[in-house]
């Protein structure tokens, strides 16, 4: 189950494929977008990375800016980032801690669940998408919210 819309966010820090440490709560005053997803080069997840890619510009125009969150290695995520073009960082989870945080993680098996939220200025949750098979349905689900 996801955090709830109006939940505080839980504050964080990352490596980044920037080569600098995310830190979440140098986000406050901006909205964003946080999206857990299992896998890098897997097939949902590549559709859905690619398809926050061709919605970018849209996301870029209301100056939001988009952080894709995974278990894998900041070199995975080099490479994944590479391949498909993609335009904004990702955050390296390797421990799953910050996907426990954010209710991203199933339990027992510990893979990253694919999760997207829209974060406000303020640290709350202020849009959430939990569907597994959903992967192009997150990036319109985000629109829609900042919308």
């Amino acid at each position: 189950m996801a955090l709830k819309i109006g939940t505080k966010a839980p504050e964080f820090e990352l490596p980044s494929t920037s080569g600098d440490t995310f830190v979440s709560r140098e986000m406050h005053g901006k909205r964003w977008v946080l999206y857990f997803y299992p896998k890098d080069f897997t097939p949902g997840c590549t559709k859905e990375a690619c398809s926050f890619r061709d919605e970018f510009a849209e996301l870029r125009q209301t100056d939001i800016p988009v952080f894709g969150v995974s278990r894998d290695s900041i070199e995975s995520h080099l490479q994944f980032k590479a391949k498909h073009s993609l335009p904004f960082e990702l955050l390296a989870d390797v421990s799953g801690e910050v996907a426990k945080l954010y209710d991203a993680r199933m339990p027992i098996i510990g893979v990253t669940k694919r999760i997207t939220y829209l974060i406000d200025g303020d640290g709350f949750v202020a849009g959430v998408h939990d569907e597994l098979f959903g992967d192009k349905s997150h990036v319109a689900s985000m629109l829609k919210a900042i919308r």
